[in-house]
């Protein structure tokens, strides 16, 4: 065995020491073909107002140009796998659907802790400089993921595993060190397609393509200002993310539990009614979601996302809620607001 690849042994150890699931490695040129594609997707205007794609696609593009001197990358999975079918959330139209990620503490913070962790022991055997990246940044995770075996991007373009399942949480640490890489891993898919065949919007115009611009995670997360009306009925009650092609993956069978506390479900955060969510105010939404990746929506995209789901939802009693808000001071949500009226008949 090499001082490398005992080194990638001792740093893989390391990883999993410190709770992640799986850990693989990749060079940082391993991803010759995501240029072409992100410049394809921008062309055609699929990122919508995500203007940041193309401020930063050269680096998004090409992670050797993100940091010239890095010489490897170490994957890192962290699975958030729920203990429920999350679709069946969706039958309960007077609540509220959350994704799954964003139910518990800031995946952010938990993710990052653990991946400075890892680099610091890093550095400190190997004597090399590392930087570390958790979805703030322009790195192509998935991309990087399935060069280091991790994985493969699905159909609906996120990574899935025969092992995690499509349930975890992607890190990646550069570093100078040169660790021996991985094999990437190859497309399990097969003539399956249930992920594309649930998605309410249609948002896949083909496997393996994503417009963002239809997609739920986007409109009620991203997008800004009021949503295309004849969209606002195919978001249901899903009020912050939809994980329906994820729930649909057959892989999920394998999916391994979530092994972070942190990840599981706040009591208010599993299916909270709208009712009480429709009446925040900008402070009480702050307080509320202290701690937890909804608070960078902002309180009025949230209150916006609430009153179509009260719209969604055929409940007379919630009419008299969505009509205090017709006068609220973001037109935004006060648009919503009639919208939802509209949609309901009188108690």
């Amino acid at each position: 065995m090499t001082g490398s690849d005992d080194l990638k042994r001792r740093v893989i150890a390391e990883a999993k020491d410190a709770g992640f699931a799986q850990a693989r490695v990749c060079h940082p040129g391993a991803v010759p073909l995501v240029p072409e594609r992100l410049a394809a997707f921008l062309e055609q205007g699929r990122h919508g107002q995500m203007d940041w794609m193309e401020r930063r696609e050269t680096w998004r593009g090409d992670p050797t140009a993100l940091w010239p001197e890095a010489r490897s990358v170490i994957m890192l999975a962290e699975p958030y796998t729920p203990d429920h079918d999350p679709l069946e959330d969706l039958k309960h139209t007077e609540r509220g659907v959350v994704s799954v990620y964003a139910r518990g503490r800031d995946y952010h913070d938990i993710v990052k802790k653990r991946l400075k962790r890892v680099a610091r022991w890093l550095v400190t055997e190997a004597g090399c400089e590392v930087k570390v990246f958790v979805d703030t940044a322009p790195v192509p995770e998935k991309a990087l993921g399935e060069a280091a075996g991790l994985g493969w991007q699905g159909k609906h373009t996120n990574l899935v595993s025969r092992d995690l399942g499509n349930w975890f949480f992607l890190g990646a640490i550069f570093t100078t060190a040169d660790l021996p890489p991985d094999l990437p891993e190859g497309d399990h898919c097969g003539t399956c397609r249930r992920c594309l065949d649930i998605c309410p919007t249609d948002a896949f115009p083909a496997p393996y393509q994503l417009d963002a611009r239809l997609c739920i995670s986007y409109l009620t997360i991203e997008h800004d200002g009021p949503v295309d009306e004849a969209l606002r009925p195919k978001l249901g009650n899903r009020i912050y993310g939809c994980d329906d092609c994820l729930a649909a993956c057959p892989w999920n069978k394998f999916a391994e539990t979530a092994r972070d506390v942190r990840y599981a479900t706040k009591g208010d955060l599993d299916a909270p009614p709208l009712a009480e969510l429709a009446q925040l105010d900008d402070a009480s939404f702050r307080a509320k979601f202290s701690g937890s990746p909804i608070k960078r929506s902002g309180r009025n995209r949230f209150v916006r996302n609430v009153l179509y789901a009260i719209g969604n939802s055929n409940d007379p009693g919630l009419r008299a809620i969505a009509a205090k808000l017709t006068a609220d001071a973001d037109p935004t949500v006060a648009d919503a607001a009639r919208w939802a009226v509209d949609q309901l008949p009188e108690a």
